[in-house]
């Protein structure tokens, strides 16, 4: 991997990381038209779209630790195994033709898609492509699998 692609990844990384440290707390102590955004899951939720935020979370926590060569492919695996885990999860638990669970189930796959490409980016030296707008869209599509599932869709 050359300097100039090395950078743009840890860049990319970083923004990351900031984002789930300090922009995620911000945002959750936002009030939006009288309304708490909650972001994170409750570990009570059960529900089709709460398995779908842990996947979302476990991803999301546990990618720091992978941001910088050398990479340990052990821990690496170890981490994605307990990511698609969670995916599974998930999938497993939206099942249904609700318009809820055909969000979550796109989110899960675009979670996988995003899990196997950082996976040949560990494995393959090579840069990875939009991972903070792609997390972004994730995360969005599992809000509205939150906001459907509540209004009974």
């Amino acid at each position: 991997m050359d300097f100039g692609k090395l950078l743009k990844f840890i860049v990319v990384i970083a923004i990351v990381f900031f984002g789930w440290k300090v922009g995620l707390p911000w945002l959750q102590g936002q009030k939006f038209g009288g309304k708490s955004v909650s972001i994170t899951s409750n570990v009570g939720d059960d529900s089709c779209a709460g398995q779908a935020e842990r996947a979302s979370e476990k991803w999301g926590s546990g990618l720091s630790r992978f941001v910088n060569p050398p990479y340990d492919l052990a821990a690496w695996s170890d981490f994605r195994r307990g990511v698609d885990e969670q995916i599974s999860r998930a999938e497993a638990k939206c099942g249904c033709a609700a318009e809820s669970c055909s969000k979550v189930k796109e989110a899960m796959g675009e979670l996988r898609a995003l899990v196997s490409d950082m996976d040949g980016t560990i494995r393959n030296g090579s840069s990875p492509d939009n991972v903070v707008q792609r997390q972004e869209l994730i995360d969005n599509r599992i809000n509205e699998a939150r906001d459907l599932q509540q209004a009974g869709k």
